[in-house]
C-alpha cells in the first residue's frame, strides 16, 4: 500500500511543523541556535529501518494510545552526549564519547527528550489527537522491538544543524496506524454541511427524548439501625424511634443516589414533598 497524494501532503505539513517545533525546543533548552530541516519521509519495513541505524544509537521509544502503537525518536549517541554537555554548561562542540548514557546523564537529558516527544502532539493536531508517552530509551536498534520485522513503517528523516555540527534525526511510526489516523481525519473532513446538520438534529432529538424518560424517585428518612432482637420483638402498635432529626429534610434519591432534599407535606389528597436546601448544621433532636 502507498499513501495518496493528499495523505502525503498532510504528513509533509505535520513533519514540517514538527521540525519547526523541535528547532525552537532545542534552541531554548541548549542555549544555542539550532535548525531542524525535514529531509523527507518514506515507507520502509521495520527491518530496513533498524538495519540502517547501525549497531548503536539513541532511540527514545514512546507509545501513542490513540494509534494503538509505538514510535521512535532516534538520533546519534554523540548528539545526545552533546545535549548533556550543553545542559551542564559545556560548549557541546568537543568530541563526544560514543557510548550509552549513564543513569545520571540520562536523568539530565530526560526532560529535553520528553519535550521533543511531546511536540508530536502539536505537529499532528490537525490529523488527530495524539498523546505520546515516553516508555524508555534503547541503544541497540535490535532490542527496540516496537513492530514486527516485516511491518511497514513511516520514517521521517531530519537534519539538525547545531552551530557547525550537522547530525541526522529520525521519527518512525507504524504505517498502518498512520494510515488509519489519516483515513479517520479524511472522513471527518468529508462530512457535508447537510450531513453535519442532520447529525446535530439527531443529537438534539436524542437529548430531548431523555427528558421524557421516567425515573423512579424515592423520598426517604435517614437510615435507622436496630439489632435483630429488637426487630424480632416488634408487634403491632409499637413505636420505632428513627435516627432522623425532627427538623432535618428528607433525602430525595434515584438509583440509591441522594441528589436533593425535601420536607414532607401534602397536595390535596396526595402526599407530596417540597425540595429545599440542605441546612449546613442540624441541632434538632431525633424524631
Amino acid at each position: 500500500m502507498k499513501l495518496s497524494r493528499e495523505n502525503s501532503r498532510t504528513l509533509q505539513i505535520a513533519f514540517d511543523t514538527y521540525a519547526r517545533q523541535v528547532s525552537t525546543v532545542l534552541t531554548s533548552a541548549l542555549r544555542v541556535v539550532c535548525h531542524v530541516d525535514l529531509v523527507g519521509f518514506e515507507q520502509q519495513t521495520y527491518t530496513e529501518y533498524v538495519d540502517a541505524l547501525g549497531d548503536m544509537t539513541h532511540m527514545t521509544v514512546f507509545s501513542v494510545e490513540s494509534m494503538q502503537s509505538s514510535g521512535v525518536l532516534q538520533m546519534p549517541v554523540t548528539m545526545a552526549m552533546a545535549c548533556v554537555d550543553r545542559l551542564l554548561g559545556g560548549s557541546g562542540t568537543a568530541e563526544q564519547p560514543d557510548r550509552p548514557l549513564t543513569d545520571l546523564e540520562t536523568s539530565v537529558v530526560a526532560g529535553l527528550y520528553d519535550r521533543l516527544v511531546a511536540e508530536v502532539r502539536y505537529a499532528f493536531s490537525s490529523v488527530g489527537a495524539l498523546e505520546p508517552v515516553v516508555l524508555g530509551v534503547e541503544y541497540s536498534p535490535q532490542l527496540a522491538q516496537i513492530a514486527n520485522a516485516s511491518d511497514a513503517m513511516i520514517v521521517a528523516r531530519f537534519q539538525v544543524r547545531r552551530g557547525e555540527a550537522h547530525e541526522p534525526m529520525t521519527l518512525c511510526f507504524s504505517f498502518n496506524a498512520v494510515l488509519a489516523l489519516l483515513a479517520a481525519a479524511g472522513a471527518d473532513d468529508a462530512i457535508s454541511a447537510r450531513e453535519r446538520a442532520h447529525r446535530e438534529q439527531a443529537s438534539a432529538r436524542l437529548a430531548a427524548g431523555f427528558q421524557e424518560v421516567p425515573v423512579e424517585v424515592a423520598i426517604r428518612f435517614r437510615r435507622t439501625f436496630a439489632d435483630p432482637g429488637e426487630l424480632a420483638d416488634l408487634a403491632p402498635g409499637d413505636v420505632v424511634r428513627l435516627e432522623h432529626p425532627a427538623q432535618a429534610p428528607l433525602d430525595v434519591m434515584a438509583a440509591d443516589v441522594v441528589f436533593a432534599h425535601a420536607t414532607a407535606g401534602s397536595r390535596g389528597p396526595k402526599l407530596a414533598a417540597l425540595v429545599v436546601a440542605q441546612p449546613e448544621t442540624l441541632t434538632s433532636t431525633p424524631a
